[in-house]
């Protein structure tokens, strides 16, 4: 790498400090944290979205138990007169204010690490800003040539490469930093924009240099499923690619790494563990209530490739008084694949812009035409909510070809919702019901589509969508999103059968409705046995009569696993849970279907299992369930299950997936730009 080249990514790497130091002032300014101390430190202000203040919150909440657990633990420990923290990249963090605020600082130094032109901007805004010097007592401004920036009596801030080990060493010693107190070094999102080799050797000193000490990392992990691929092309667009990943993909290979280079013990968890182990049941439910968040794939992938990590060295600092074992989150992996099903591009409907979406709807029309809705996607170059109408249509030798299609007519315009549910009526028609416009605007009214020809037309251009409202304009029990709807019948009478979902009053619902197809109205039907907890964001499958309800997010935002039958009785209906061994990985926002007595449960969103969800196959009279793997070899670029929606082609034994993605947190919006069918013949051979 060039002098230029390099730069650029020591300015990039800079950059990402400022853009973090916005989102933690965002977060102060939300509620989130109480953080005065972070609008002060950086110029300027901006609105982050509420995923991106989620992220931010949880990373916050991790530093701040590592940092209040050293210095409990300091305090508690006889002999020890003075500790200090050493913030490696520390760029514009408001810590050592915040803890200067608390009292916290009795005993206690900080030093700060950053690149020089980082460490001397912080230097100066803190002694421009009155409420800043305040805090910090008199200060003395380094010399311009010196590395030190700034300096008050428990506090230092030095402008330093961490590539340049010696140096840092040098430059720590004179000023005042004495390896023999116990000593927290904390690396928030650092090591990882060093090369591994730079990284490594930074451990190792650490390791060699302080006896007794609390080594706190926080930063990136899986780099091989979609959202990891995604994530590291985020970085890489940057001019900061993020490093090591390969060799240290998993917190397991993060503790060996650490143990390797002379820290006596290690413990990591990714942030799905540590917000649901460490944080008060009454602090989650807090955060949740802040915003209107509609984005928990996103919430819980990006926890999945965070971690935070403590290594310890010496008797004080044992990291099983960071992350006690009783409290972490332990994974629960599937059992072996038996087998995968093949994954390829639908030819012809390759690249089909018109279906890179997330949040949409589709059904099977007829055995040729497969209509989609809604969602969240591109059109006419920009993304948005979706107006217009996708149909794929299938000609000679199972070839398909995608084409869109406005409202047409004189009815009802599509309001452009998402996360609704659509059900076939017949081959020209479907029904629309629930649905968003924004986490805070239903999408009101039942619509019904009729797919119709234009005069004198044969051809799938020809074909046109006419929108009408069915049923009363304002109905309560369609104010809903993320439910299901699923064709059943009684007394020779067809229903739908609508359960779950969310509203703007309620997070997670637990109700349940019937809905008479011929006369649109919402009757009563017996249903007995417990009911189910209720959830949002599963999936729901006709069988025998019955609904098969399986998964979804319970209303602690957890991925549930339990699989429920709404079973026909005389007089009415019957909840009962069907067992299945071994029991499923919980999950979330995947698609499902029924084939051969068998249930497919098709991705989704996963928080309890190392491994990405493919098909799980639930044989339904033995209760036994099988994993397979989705053999991607075929299908450029990642593929992110979750959001889609599938079409079960059972005489063909296919499974098209349509779409999918999301707001990928702060890395950028993803959508499936291929239309994937798998190959279910192994199954069915099996």
């Amino acid at each position: 790498m060039g002098p230029r080249s390099r730069e650029r990514r020591l300015g990039a790497v800079q950059s990402t400090n400022d853009s973090s130091a916005l989102s933690k002032s965002s977060l102060a300014a939300h509620g989130y944290v109480h953080d005065p101390f972070a609008a002060l430190l950086v110029p300027g202000t901006v609105r982050r979205a509420p995923l991106i203040h989620r992220g931010y919150y949880v990373r916050a909440r991790a530093i701040r138990h590592c940092v209040h657990t050293f210095l409990e633990r300091t305090c508690a420990v006889s002999g020890v007169s003075r500790a200090q923290i050493l913030s490696l990249g520390a760029g514009s963090d408001s810590l050592y204010f915040r803890l200067k605020a608390a009292g916290r600082l009795t005993r206690t130094a900080v030093w700060e690490v950053d690149f020089p032109d980082v460490a001397r901007r912080k230097a100066e805004r803190i002694g421009d800003t009155p409420e800043l010097s305040a805090l910090t007592g008199p200060f003395q401004r380094g010399d311009p040539e010196s590395a030190l920036c700034f300096a008050s009596l428990d506090y230092r801030i030095l402008g330093l490469d961490l590539r340049q080990l010696q140096r840092l060493d040098q430059a720590l010693a004179a000023a005042g930093l004495d390896p023999a107190a116990p000593t927290l070094l904390l690396a928030e999102a650092v090591l990882t924009y060093l090369e591994a080799d730079n990284a490594a050797a930074l451990i190792a000193w650490a390791a060699q240099r302080f006896p007794n000490a609390l080594f706190v990392i926080y930063e990136q992990m899986r780099p091989h499923d979609a959202f990891g691929q995604f994530m590291q092309q985020h970085f890489r667009q940057l001019n900061s690619p993020l490093h090591g990943l390969d060799r240290f993909p998993d917190v397991e290979a993060q503790q060996h790494r650490f143990l390797r280079a002379g820290w006596t013990a290690c413990s990591a968890l990714d942030m799905n563990g540590f917000y649901r182990r460490f944080l008060p049941a009454e602090e989650c439910r807090r955060v949740e209530n802040l915003e209107p968040f509609d984005e928990f794939e996103e919430w819980h992938l990006k926890c999945s490739h965070y971690f935070i990590l403590a290594a310890s060295r010496g008797n004080a600092f044992s990291q099983t008084l960071v992350f006690p074992r009783s409290q972490v989150f332990h994974r629960v992996d599937p059992a072996s694949p038996s087998g995968a099903f093949p994954a390829s591009v639908v030819p012809s409907a390759r690249q089909d812009p018109n279906l890179k979406r997330y949040g949409h709807a589709s059904v099977l029309l007829s055995p040729e035409i497969i209509l989609s809705t809604g969602g969240f996607g591109e059109e006419e170059g920009r993304h948005c909510r979706v107006s217009m109408f996708h149909l794929l249509s299938r000609y000679c030798d199972f070839k398909w070809k995608g084409s869109q299609i406005r409202n047409w007519g004189t009815g009802a315009p599509w309001d452009g919702r998402l996360y609704h549910t659509m059900t076939r009526l017949s081959d020209t028609q479907v029904l629309v019901l629930g649905g968003r416009l924004s986490p805070v605007t239903p999408a009101l009214g039942i619509l019904q589509l009729r797919l119709c020809k234009s005069d004198g037309g044969n051809s799938i251009e020809d074909l046109n969508i006419t929108v009408t409202k069915a049923g009363p304009e304002a109905d309560s029990i369609l104010s809903r999103w993320r439910h299901s709807t699923t064709n059943m019948s009684y007394e020779n009478q067809k229903y739908l059968f609508v359960y779950g979902g969310r509203s703007v009053v309620d997070p997670v619902l637990s109700d349940w409705h019937f809905l008479h197809v011929g006369t649109m109205t919402w009757v009563r039907i017996p249903v007995e046995g417990e009911a189910p907890e209720g959830r949002h964001s599963h999936s729901a499958c006709s069988w025998q009569g019955g609904a098969l309800i399986a998964g979804g997010l319970g209303a602690s935002e957890e991925p549930l696993s339990s699989v429920v039958f709404l079973k026909p009785i005389s007089g009415g209906f019957l909840w009962e849970s069907v067992v299945i061994q071994p029991p499923i990985t919980p999950r979330y926002a995947h698609t499902a279907h029924v084939l051969n007595g068998k249930l497919l449960l098709v991705g989704g969103i996963w928080i309890h299992s190392s491994s990405v969800l493919g098909v799980t196959v639930i044989d339904l009279t033995a209760g036994l369930s099988s994993e397979y793997q989705i053999d991607t070899t075929c299908v450029p670029w990642p593929l992110m299950l979750h959001n889609h929606s599938s079409i079960l082609l059972p005489e063909e034994q296919q499974l098209l997936l349509l779409g999918g993605g999301g707001n990928c947190f702060s890395f950028g919006t993803y959508f499936n730009p291929h239309t994937v069918t798998l190959d279910l013949s192994s199954l069915s051979a099996g």
